[in-house]
C-alpha cells in the first residue's frame, strides 16, 4: 500500500485543488484543475484519490480511453504527487458496486474530502445528476512529495 498522507495533508491546505495530468497516446499531456479529496474506495475500502468530472469533458473522454492520472498538490513551496490507475463511477461509466444511490453519496464524499461544504446537499444531489458527474477514482501506484 502506498502511504499518501503527505497528498491527504496538502488537501486541507489550498481547497484540494489539484492539477490533474493525463498522458496521451501521442506522447502529449493533458492536464486540467480541480478539487481533489483522500477517501476509501466505494468498492475495496483502498485509500484512493478522488476528482468529480463533468460528463461532456476532456478529462473524462481521456480517462475512458487511457485510465491513469498523475493528481498534483501544492501549497506553498510544498507539494505531492500521486499517480495511478483511474476508474470511474458515473451515470455514463457503470462501476461494479457502486448503484446510482452510493454514487450520489460518493460525489458528496468526494466534495468534502477536497474541503468543500453545502448548505443544501439534496440541492447539490441534484445538480450532480442534472449534469451527469461522475467519480474519477486515483489508486496510488506511486507518490511523491517535497
Amino acid at each position: 500500500m502506498i502511504d499518501i498522507t503527505k497528498f491527504a495533508e496538502l488537501v486541507q491546505r489550498d481547497h484540494g485543488l489539484a492539477v490533474i495530468a493525463l498522458a496521451l497516446p501521442d506522447g502529449t499531456a493533458h492536464a486540467s484543475v480541480a478539487s481533489a479529496g483522500v477517501l476509501c474506495h466505494p468498492v475495496t475500502g483502498v485509500q484512493v484519490v478522488g476528482i468529480v468530472a463533468g460528463s461532456g469533458s476532456r478529462k473524462l473522454r481521456h480517462l475512458r480511453a487511457w485510465p491513469r492520472a498523475t493528481v498534483v498538490l501544492r501549497a506553498g513551496w510544498q507539494w505531492a504527487a500521486v499517480e495511478g490507475p483511474a476508474e470511474l463511477a458515473g451515470p455514463d461509466d457503470p462501476l461494479a458496486g457502486v448503484d446510482a444511490e452510493r454514487l450520489r453519496l460518493l460525489l458528496r464524499e468526494i466534495f468534502t474530502a477536497a474541503g468543500g461544504s453545502h448548505d443544501d446537499f439534496d440541492a447539490y444531489d441534484r445538480a450532480m445528476a442534472a449534469e451527469r458527474r461522475a467519480a474519477v477514482l486515483v489508486t496510488p501506484a506511486h507518490a511523491y512529495n517535497r
